[in-house]
């Protein structure tokens, strides 16, 4: 379910090549607010972005927010794993 999503975010991304930098691959998930990374070549700018995905899912579960559905895909939160204050 988690790599499914990843994946279907992943098809969403955009890429840029920022000139003069260490890094100049840069992407983001236009529709995942506040989700890019960057990295020395597209590969590793999208294994990058992978795991900038995965640390937002998770904060996003952990803080019981909405997981906003990408290409049909979902990722349903029991509701045991929300934390309430």
């Amino acid at each position: 379910m988690i790599v499914e999503y990843i994946n279907a975010a992943l098809e969403k991304a955009r890429y840029e090549i920022i000139d003069d930098e260490e890094e100049p691959f840069y992407g983001e998930v236009p529709e995942l607010r506040g989700v890019w990374a960057t990295g020395k070549t597209l590969e590793e700018c999208r294994r990058n972005l992978a795991e900038v995905i995965e640390g937002w899912i998770i904060i996003r579960i952990k803080r019981g927010l909405p997981i906003p559905p990408i290409n049909g895909r979902t990722i349903d939160i029991p509701a045991e794993m929300t934390v309430s204050e």
